[in-house]
This record gives structure tokens, sequence and C-alpha cells, in this order.
């Protein structure tokens, strides 16, 4: 099936130029970071994770996302969800290789990843996260190809590929509940030292992944004759309503519980997110403007004449990216290591040089992502002919 990708419009290959473009650049900026070393980057002793941290994350939660199309499918057999489930699982495959890159990025020496196999310690929450992520890319890559050839060939699926859907589903609730749990089992940092961070990861995961289903199916709709049903999108945008309440709702539960107790460990990292800590607030503007899109987000959701108009769907599933992006791919981990455990105040700004290599990852999951949804339209475009 990979021979369909080889095949496509001047567009489609203008696209696959610019993003082998900007992989290049990324390229480039990363061969510099491996000689020099980590160096380069914003991080300092105080903050030891960075950028490519922050986006791995948000990916891991991109990723899970797409469980909300498979469970309703093959759980409730939810027919309408027919045409797109494929799309959740090709996204999750291409977000888990960018996860696993953004890893290899942060990691400086990647040769060192080898260590983990060579020297499993089940007793660290890391190696679990490393067996979860890696088992629901290959579950999802198997799922979704083994789906795709059976519809081409109008079979149905084997037999054998419905238990692995079964098995995905865990797998996808693991990936993130594993990821928060690498960082709430920290007690030095007061900020990600809450047992409510696994749900609110959650909750942002099915918030962001679905709203970037939505936006895909738009684009593809425009570009190709796929339209993966005006039902299903609204299906989904409503899943995407529920699922950013609960984010926002578990926020302000976090914040209700720092302020009241007045423990300093956990008030600090929110004033120093929010209102700025010591005379250092450089995230203070853009965790206001995290909040104001999803506020703005949830009311043209909740709304149903804006919920059904497909522009005003569009850019609200904008906004609920780039309010959780800034929520989770900026926020969280400045937000964990400003202020210190000694109540230093070294705040983190990525460099110019971290972002390239940050886009150059984004254009090869892109990339990814690209191939994957060329083939999957243009088979689901042979059979609907």
């Amino acid at each position: 099936m990979l021979e369909k990708a080889l095949k496509g419009s001047n567009k489609y290959w203008i696209w696959i130029f610019c993003l082998l473009g900007v992989i290049g650049i990324g390229a480039l900026t990363y061969i510099n970071q491996y000689r020099v070393g980590l160096g380069i980057t914003g991080m300092s002793r105080d903050v030891s994770w960075g950028f490519y941290i922050s986006q791995f994350t948000y990916l891991v939660g991109v990723a899970a996302g797409g469980v909300m199309l498979v469970l309703p499918y093959y759980l409730h057999d939810y027919k309408k969800f027919g045409k797109i489930t494929i799309l959740g699982e090709f996204l999750a495959v291409s977000a888990l290789i960018m996860c696993l890159l953004f890893i290899a990025a942060d990691m400086g020496q990647p040769v060192r990843a080898f260590n983990m196999l060579m020297h499993p310690t089940p007793g660290s929450v890391l190696f679990w996260d490393a067996s979860v992520l890696n088992g629901y890319l290959f579950l999802n890559i198997i799922i979704g190809w083994n789906v795709l050839e059976a519809e081409r060939n109008g079979v149905p699926t084997a037999g054998w590929v419905k238990p692995l859907i079964y098995l995905s589903i865990p797998f996808a609730f693991g990936i993130h509940t594993v990821t928060a749990f690498l960082y709430c089992g920290l007690p030095g940092r007061g900020f990600w030292l809450t047992a409510i961070l696994a749900p609110r990861f959650l909750a942002s995961a099915f918030a962001a992944g679905p709203a970037f289903i939505i936006i895909l199916s738009f684009i593809i709709k425009k570009v190709t004759n796929f339209d993966a049903g005006k039902e299903a999108i609204q299906t989904i945008s409503k899943i995407v309503t529920y699922a950013l309440i609960a984010n926002v709702f578990f926020l302000l539960c976090e914040v209700f519980v720092a302020f009241y107790s007045k423990i300093p460990e956990h008030t600090a990292h929110l004033k120093y997110l929010f209102v700025g800590l010591h005379g250092h607030g450089v995230l203070a503007p853009w965790m206001w403007t995290s909040i104001a899109l999803m506020l703005i987000a949830i009311l043209l959701l909740l709304i149903p004449a804006t919920r059904s108009n497909e522009f005003v769907l569009g850019i609200t599933c904008v906004f609920v990216l780039i309010g959780t992006w800034i929520d989770k791919g900026l926020g969280l981990i400045a937000g964990g290591f400003v202020p210190s455990p000694l109540h230093h105040v070294n705040e983190y700004i990525p460099t110019i040089k971290e972002i390239f290599i940050g886009l150059g990852i984004y254009g090869i999951g892109f990339l990814i992502l690209t191939v994957l949804f060329k083939i999957a339209i243009t088979i689901r475009e042979e059979v609907d002919a």
C-alpha cells in the first residue's frame, strides 16, 4: 500500500518538500547539539527538563486522544466513527514517533536509550513509560495497517486483530497515566505533587486529540473527496467539550487546594505562572492566554449554533489546541521547576536552536502523518468508487 503515497498532486508534493526542508533545518541544528551538547539549550541546573520534554508530554496526550474514536466504534458499535477511526489510529502513530524523537533529543546522547534495554529496571516509572509508549505505537501500527488492508481487499478484519484493538484501549489510558506518574512521583516538586495530575493529563488529552482530528478532517475534506460525516464531527466536538470542561475544572481544583491550604511549596509555582514571582513572570501572559482560549472554546462548544458551524468549530478547535499546548507545552514543565526547592527563581526560555530542533521533529511527525493519511484516504476513495 505504500505506493499510494508516491502519487499525488502538485500541492501534495509541495507540502512534502516543505516538510523535508523543515526536517533538514532541524537535522542540521541537532547535529550541532550532538557535537556541542545540551549547552545550546536554555536548560540549566535548576531547570533540567525543557522544551523537548514539554512537547513529549503534550504529544502523548494527542496520541492518547485517539482512543476517543476507537472506544465508541469498537466497544459500543458506533458506526458513525467508521470512516474516521483509522485517522485517529494513524494520528497516534505519528504523535508517538514524535514523542520518542523528543525524548532522544533531550537525552543528548541517544545511545543511552539502549541502557534501558540492556539493564531493565521494573522499579522505575521511566521503564514502564517506555514500555507503554512503544507498546501503544506498535499496536496502532499493526491494527491500523491490517484494518486498512482488509478494507482494501473487501474482506473482514482478521480475528486476531480484535484482541489487539481491545488491548490498545487500556494502553491509551496507560501512556498518559504513566507519564503523569513521572512527574507526580517527584516529592521535591510541589506543582506536580498531586494525585489529580493523571486525570488532568487525560482530560486535556481527550480534548486536544479529538480537536486535532476535527481540524485534520476539515483540511482533508477541503483537499480531497473524503468526508468524515457531519454527525461524526458533531459527536467528536461534544467529546472535546466535556473533556475541556473537566480539564479546566481540575485546574481550578488545584488552584483552590493550593491557596486554601497556603502551603508555600504549592502556591509559589502558581504565583510564578500567573502573576510572576520575585520580579520574574515571563510565562504569565502565556498562561492567561491559555485560560482565555480554553474558556472561549468552552463557551463556543456549549452553544449548539456555534458548535454546528464548521468554520466556527474549526476556529474553536484551534483555540483548544493552542490553549492546551500552552498549559502543557510551556507551563507544566517550567511551572514545576520554577521556583526551585530552595525557592530560587531561575527562569527557562527555549533557545532558537531548541525550537529549530523541535520544528524538525514536528516536520518528521507531519511527514509520517501525511503519508499515512494519503494511503488511508486513497484506499477509502477506491473502495467507495
